[in-house]
């Protein structure tokens, strides 16, 4: 039985009842005068095409939490008469293009339905100051929207990020351009009470998301570990391996600062055929790691110095 249908044979019911019926706004989304005329020019051989809106959550007529089953194109883009009324390529165009200069013309559109669950933290996150505009990263009018797609995404969000762009060609990196990682899966571009829009309360805790063994607790912890991932780790890729800021032992010597080892300060003079033969321990492969194998933490009892 067809929508129209069943809508006709529930009034009948309740009018042999009593009891009006409410109104049907999937029947208003259809039979809406705004939806009839926008098709009529902006159909499949449009500069402009707006069909493929019908293969997209948004264009769910019989949906009623959706635009088209309100008043369909003219919810968004409001009634636009003047641009209805218009003729030929220099008619006024739409009350809401989303493509104004102020982003948040449209990006308030946007709002009147998506201000909860990932979008509640929108007003004053990063990208609202930056009057980054919804339509800049997303397209209603597509069946597939590219940021949707995990393997994907990465590009729409490279086309602002030119220095992650660059870290994700390096030879250490999170798979983001084999589409295995997403940048949502760390990052909610809607806003967040963390820093970097993080999905969670810090960078920790948004590692420990996929890295479960190097959460802990461990009964002998390293203390950067807790504080924060990044004192050691570039997450968007790097140059060392491990995606570390720099090789060892280097990278621990910028805390280990003590005098004689484990802090003394390496040249690498001690390498194999050098003069000297001490120190190649903490400079070939691994270096500091060649020893300090458990460098996240450690529970062995003899692992204080995290060297099992």
């Amino acid at each position: 039985m067809q929508l129209r249908s069943i809508h006709a044979w529930l009034a009948a019911a309740l009018l042999s009842l009593g009891v009006s019926a409410p109104p049907s706004r999937a029947a208003e989304g259809a039979d809406n005068p705004g939806y009839k005329s926008c098709v009529k020019c902006h159909d499949e051989t449009s500069e402009v095409p707006v069909l493929p809106i019908l293969k997209t959550k948004h264009g769910v007529v019989a949906d009623e939490r959706t635009p088209f089953a309100d008043q369909a194109c003219v919810t968004c883009h409001g009634a636009s008469q003047a641009h209805l009324d218009g003729e030929g390529d220099n008619k006024p165009a739409p009350d809401v293009t989303f493509k104004e200069a102020d982003a948040k013309t449209g990006n308030q559109v946007c709002l009147t339905c998506h201000q909860g669950g990932a979008q509640m933290h929108w007003a004053g996150s990063a990208h609202d100051n930056e009057s980054v505009s919804c339509s800049g990263c997303h397209d209603t009018h597509v069946a597939h929207d590219a940021v949707l797609d995990k393997g994907q995404q990465f590009e729409v969000c490279l086309g602002c990020h030119q220095e992650q762009r660059a870290d994700l060609f390096k030879p250490f990196r999170h798979p983001i351009r084999e589409g295995k990682v997403a940048c949502s899966d760390c990052h909610n571009p809607h806003g967040s009470t963390a820093p970097s829009q993080l999905v969670k309360n810090n960078t920790v805790e948004t590692c420990y998301q996929c890295h479960a063994d190097k959460r802990g607790p461990f009964l002998w912890e390293h203390q950067p570990v807790n504080d924060d991932c990044g004192h050691c780790h570039k997450p968007h890729g790097s140059v060392h391996v491990a995606m570390l800021n720099t090789r060892g032992p280097w990278l621990c010597e910028q805390c280990h600062s003590a005098g004689n080892h484990p802090s003394t300060a390496y040249s690498g003079t001690g390498l194999p055929g050098a003069t000297r033969p001490s120190g190649a321990q903490q400079m070939l492969g691994k270096n500091c790691m060649n020893c300090h194998t458990e460098v996240h933490g450690s529970n062995h009892p003899s692992g204080a110095r995290q060297t099992r």
